[in-house]
């Protein structure tokens, strides 16, 4: 059994390029083979999109239910999952990227175009982050997020607004205003977190559980709040 352990921790360390990557030696070997099992059925049916998708740089794996609108639009990197019960709606400007080693979790959705008069700007995720469960991106206005970025369940991106200045003409039929959302690396962002249009977290931000972040956070903030506020940094003691 050590041997199957050690090739498991080999083939790992190869499909996400990380030398140190190791199996916690506690789970138990029946529990390691089911895994093994469930993995194997997600690559295969990641072969399946092969043929529909923009472009693949390596193994994909993907959950039951798995639902991509617009396929040609998706580029996809190595090792990268998609959980069970995902929709991704591709149609955009700039599509879908998902980096490296990028993990998306059960019941997430990501849109990237609301309506179809106006055609939205598309959703990139960068090496090693991923997308909690439950997760809502909404990309009409583009949302950028970059490496190693952490991200808990039910969060929420919403990277348009709607525009009701006037009240003579119903709030629907006066438009949109999109500024984007760009998370930077290395950020940690709490279950429950909503990030408005015209955001950008700053690298080595964490933004606590159900905080809604309504401006700009400077590199290495944490912050917390409705609407979120900065209340310390982690550049400074």
């Amino acid at each position: 059994m050590d041997l199957i352990r050690s090739q498991v921790d080999r083939l790992v360390q190869r499909l996400k390029h990380n030398p140190e990557y190791r199996i916690d030696p506690a789970i138990p070997t029946r529990s390691l083979l089911a895994i093994l099992f469930s993995r194997g059925m997600s690559l295969l049916r990641g072969l399946t999109w092969y043929p529909r998708l923009g472009s693949v740089e390596g193994p994909f794996f993907v959950g039951h239910r798995v639902r991509i609108r617009h396929p040609y639009l998706v580029r996809v990197g190595r090792s990268v999952t998609l959980d069970d019960d995902i929709y991704i709606d591709a149609l955009s400007r700039e599509g879908v990227t998902l980096g490296d080693n990028v993990s998306i979790g059960r019941f997430t959705i990501i849109e990237t175009t609301g309506i179809l008069t106006n055609l939205g700007t598309g959703f990139e995720i960068g090496a090693n982050s991923n997308l909690g469960d439950f997760n809502f991106v909404g990309a009409s206005g583009g949302v950028t997020i970059g490496e190693n970025v952490l991200i808990g369940q039910k969060v929420s991106f919403h990277s348009e607004n709607h525009n009701f200045s006037r009240t003579d003409v119903p709030i629907k039929a006066q438009g949109t205003t999109r500024a984007g959302i760009v998370v930077e690396d290395d950020c940690w962002l709490g279950a429950g977190a909503i990030i408005l249009s015209g955001v950008r977290v700053g690298r080595g931000s964490v933004v606590a559980a159900g905080s809604v972040v309504t401006k700009d956070l400077p590199p290495y903030s944490v912050a917390a709040g409705v609407p979120a506020r900065v209340i310390k940094r982690r550049d400074r003691k």
